[in-house]
Parts: C-alpha cells; structure tokens; sequence
C-alpha cells in the first residue's frame, strides 16, 4: 500500500509524514504517521486482514483517540466502562465517519466481511507506550 502524504481532518487534508510499520500481532499491520506541523496528535492507519480482529484494548489515558473507517468490511466494538457494548459496522456502503473511544472504555475492530479491512486512528496526545493495555491479543 502506497504511504499517506495528507489525512482529511475536519473536512480538510493535514499533511503527515510517514514514521515506521508496525506488525501488531498476525493479520493486523499499523503505519505510523505525524502529522506535518502538528505535534499534539498522531495517525495511525491500520490494515485487519480479512477473518482477523485487533487485539482487544482498554483506553487507559489519553485525552481522545478517534477512531475512523477507512475502506473494507468489518465492526468496531466499543465497550463502556460498564460494560455495555455498542458495535459500529463498516462495509462499501459506509461513508467514512468515526467513533470516539474514551479511557476505560474498550474496543476491539474485526474484518468479518469478504475483505480486509482498513481503520485510522487518531490520537491526542500522540501515542506512548501505556496507552492502551491489551486485554486479549
């Protein structure tokens, strides 16, 4: 896949500047970006291969991470800090949009459809080790 030099934000395309590839666990790829001139987020923009999911992740700090759909087929589901699950799903139908997950609450993303499945994510501030705390991989 060809590297973002822009991410549309608010209607608008940010220049970023690609930073490293990252294997998350098998099926699930992150590219790393920054966003040119922007140091209080991060972009993330991660490829789920179709019949995989992401590891399931509570918030644990952060002020936002948003959540985006990109392209493919698949569901995100958010669990409140309740425990109450609300599942977002995606396909070629969806525009894009995305969801805002908050601290404590916990998200997982599955390619359940016929093909992979590709989200962004957003976070402020950038991410740092810490983060998220994987619950299953």
């Amino acid at each position: 896949m060809n590297k973002l030099t822009s991410f549309t934000v608010d209607d608008r395309p940010v220049p970023v500047v690609f930073v490293e590839t990252m294997d998350v666990k098998e099926g699930v790829v992150c590219d790393v970006y920054k966003f040119e001139g922007d140091d209080t987020r991060d972009l993330a923009i991660v490829t789920v291969h179709k019949g995989c999911k992401t590891p399931l992740q509570r918030v644990v700090a952060g002020k936002e991470t948003r959540e985006g759909f990109v392209s493919g087929q698949g569901v995100l589901t958010v669990w409140s800090a309740e425990g109450v699950a609300a599942e977002h799903r995606f396909g070629s139908d969806t525009k894009a949009g995305s969801v805002v997950v908050s601290v404590n609450e916990r998200m997982q993303w599955h390619a359940d459809g016929e093909t992979d499945l590709v989200f962004s994510e957003v976070c402020t501030p950038p991410y740092e080790d810490g983060r998220f705390e994987n619950i299953t991989d």
